[in-house]
């Protein structure tokens, strides 16, 4: 039987044990996180939390309606199981008549009918191999640019959120993203490193920073969560750089190097540079009238 709970109803340590255990598990869907990203937020829980459906959602003109919070790519239903369409529907049948609309981005591995949804894709990299054939699989213009990056001998050290996103406040613009956003992003990010969730890189030229990135991370998947970069910084491949590192580090285990995106064709062809390979993701957008 599926039934929905509210927040403050919620059984914590199931829940959060569902999310740990489900073959679709995302950091994201754990309850401390979406406390940070999510206005609000309920949850669709199948028998003894056998199964669950985070339900984050916001309230304007008394009316509520399901949204995807920023800094959280992928949600829908988490289950030790594998989840089908049919598993999908029933799901979406229980969700409230009061939510008026509901737009939801399920996880890749929440099958779903395309005729109902829009298709997203996201790059994910296995670090299942040593980092030489890691590195074997980058493609020629990533290997050339790393390459001119590496001879700048730059440290990659540990950097505090706080000056990412200053970097970011000088050299980017995202009208979409608010500073109530941005504050969100900042908490989180204090949450994630009180949990040892998280690792901030950068790289700095004559004591400036130049580009770092904040890159989540749970027993699954290393997530390339925000980025900033200079103008110097593009020129001397710091993102790459950064990225290389991780994938180094990394290598031989059994994580997957999550590059968040992107719909926007430069950005794929970036992340596809480094051998990542694509997953399918659907975005659900419905009116419950």
């Amino acid at each position: 039987m599926i039934y929905f709970v509210k927040r403050n109803q919620i059984d914590e340590e199931k829940y959060n044990n569902c999310i740990a255990t489900s073959l679709q598990s995302r950091v994201y869907a754990y309850s401390w996180y979406l406390d940070v990203v999510a206005d609000n937020w309920s949850v669709l829980v199948l028998d003894n939390y056998d199964a669950v459906m985070p339900l984050p959602f916001q309230k304007k003109h008394l009316i509520s309606y399901i949204s995807q919070p920023f800094f959280t790519q992928q949600l829908g239903v988490f289950s030790a199981e594998e989840t089908s369409k049919n598993t999908i529907e029933e799901f979406l049948k229980k969700i409230p008549r009061k939510f008026l609309k509901i737009t939801v981005q399920l996880n890749s591995e929440n099958k779903f009918s395309e005729e109902k949804s829009s298709t997203k894709k996201n790059y994910i990299l296995s670090l299942d191999k040593e980092y030489k054939t890691l590195y074997k699989g980058f493609s020629k213009g990533r290997k050339h640019a790393i390459q001119q990056g590496l001879k700048e001998q730059f440290a990659i050290e540990e950097i505090s959120f706080s000056e990412v996103l200053k970097l970011s406040n000088q050299h980017y613009s995202f009208k979409e993203v608010t500073a109530k956003e941005y504050e969100k992003l900042t908490k989180l990010v204090a949450v994630l490193k009180s949990k040892s969730k998280v690792k901030i890189l950068g790289i700095k030229l004559d004591k400036k920073l130049i580009g770092g990135s904040v890159f989540a991370s749970d027993s699954k998947r290393i997530i390339y969560l925000f980025s900033a970069v200079s103008r110097v910084g593009k020129e001397k491949q710091v993102a790459s750089l950064l990225l290389n590192d991780v994938i180094k580090k990394h290598s031989n285990s059994e994580l997957f190097l999550d590059f968040e995106g992107s719909q926007i064709p430069g950005i794929a062809k970036f992340f596809k540079s480094f051998g990542a390979k694509s997953e399918t993701y659907f975005l659900l957008k419905k009116w419950l009238l």
